[in-house]
């Protein structure tokens, strides 16, 4: 109720300073009783919705994705909204400071988003430290990224260098190669690179290690990448990252600016991608991409997710989100029969 009455203000505000405000009231808000409070509130604790994956136990499948705590700022206040696990990132080595502003659009009559940020964040050194100094009860994922100074032949050094100055703090970490708003990346998209990164990082000891896939791949790269997942023996796929692709169907003006999308426009397309690659490697899968309500969480569940990530979908529903998704879940669970959200995954493959 209160973020309906407060949507129409921020939504006045240009969005990227929106996020802004939002994150630093929610890093205040952790450091106060009232997170206990709210935590009591919104988590939803059912043992249907646990879930083990990747050797991590989550209290549920409901996550947020890489983006929206760049630099591991507020993932305890994230995690007292209801949220089973969340992502930090995308980190570099340094820090970044992304592209020019503005570089965040609203597509509301879409229900999506586009960004250009660039990986800005305050790079691995000080990222880290706050990662060791979390106290949580739920898994952290970190995104890890190429530096945008960094050539493509280089990228293997690059990452192994920001992966151990975050190894301690993370529970699991995710390979960054497809991020569409940052210099050099389209080069990494192909075997020999992904499989240089990769080997790169397990020798350096990371683990479990996952790789996030882009919804622009065409259909044989999509398959070079998951023989990569096979070969180096990976934890799971991450599926997928925005794109940038504009649908014939969007309306909103900002469509013709240049980034990612993400939310409402790539739910579908996010959802076969999940499903493409539950048919063709036995690891978990992290569905991401348009989730806003309980059945879209849910579809990519039965697609083959084991656990899903949202970020555009807090923008438009608010922090009362994952503990909708949660209780829509357990309905949806008992409507079809499931007794956990871990006997329903693929139940449509």
């Amino acid at each position: 109720m209160i973020y309906d009455i407060a949507k129409p203000l921020f939504f006045r505000l240009p969005p990227e300073t929106a996020h802004g405000l939002v994150h630093r009231s929610l890093e205040m808000y952790q450091q106060t009783p009232l997170r206990s409070v709210v935590r009591d509130r919104y988590r939803v604790e059912s043992e249907r919705l646990q879930t083990t994956v990747f050797g991590q136990q989550f209290p549920n499948p409901v996550g947020v994705a890489a983006g929206f705590d760049k630099n591991a700022e507020i993932a305890p206040a994230l995690g007292s909204l209801g949220f089973g696990f969340v992502e930090v990132g995308g980190v570099t080595a340094s820090p970044q400071t992304g592209n020019p502003r503005p570089r965040m659009f609203r597509l509301p009559e879409d229900r999506g988003l586009i960004n250009r940020m660039g990986l800005n964040n305050d790079g691995a050194a000080v990222i880290g430290e706050r990662l060791d100094r979390l106290d949580t009860d739920f898994p952290v994922g970190v995104n890890i990224a190429k530096s945008e100074d960094v050539d493509p032949e280089d990228a293997p050094g690059d990452y192994r260098e920001t992966y151990e100055q975050v190894a301690s703090g993370g529970d699991f970490f995710v390979v960054n190669i497809s991020c569409p708003n940052s210099q050099g990346f389209a080069e990494l998209q192909n075997r020999d690179s992904m499989a240089a990164i990769i080997e790169t990082l397990q020798t350096a000891g990371a683990a479990p290690l996952l790789v996030k896939l882009s919804p622009d791949l065409p259909e044989p790269a999509v398959d070079d990448a998951l023989s990569i997942v096979e070969e180096f023996d990976l934890d799971g796929v991450v599926a997928t990252n925005t794109t940038t692709d504009r649908p014939a169907s969007l309306r909103s003006p900002a469509r013709v600016e240049g980034g990612g999308l993400s939310g409402e426009p790539i739910k579908a397309r996010s959802t076969e991608m999940v499903r493409y690659v539950a048919q063709r490697v036995d690891v978990p899968v992290v569905g991401v991409g348009g989730i806003s309500s309980a059945e879209d969480a849910y579809q990519k569940i039965r697609a083959g997710a084991r656990v899903v990530q949202l970020y555009t979908g807090l923008v438009y529903e608010g922090p009362s989100l994952a503990r909708k998704i949660n209780r829509g879940l357990l309905e949806l669970l008992d409507r079809d029969g499931f007794e956990s959200v871990e006997a329903a995954v693929g139940a449509d493959l």
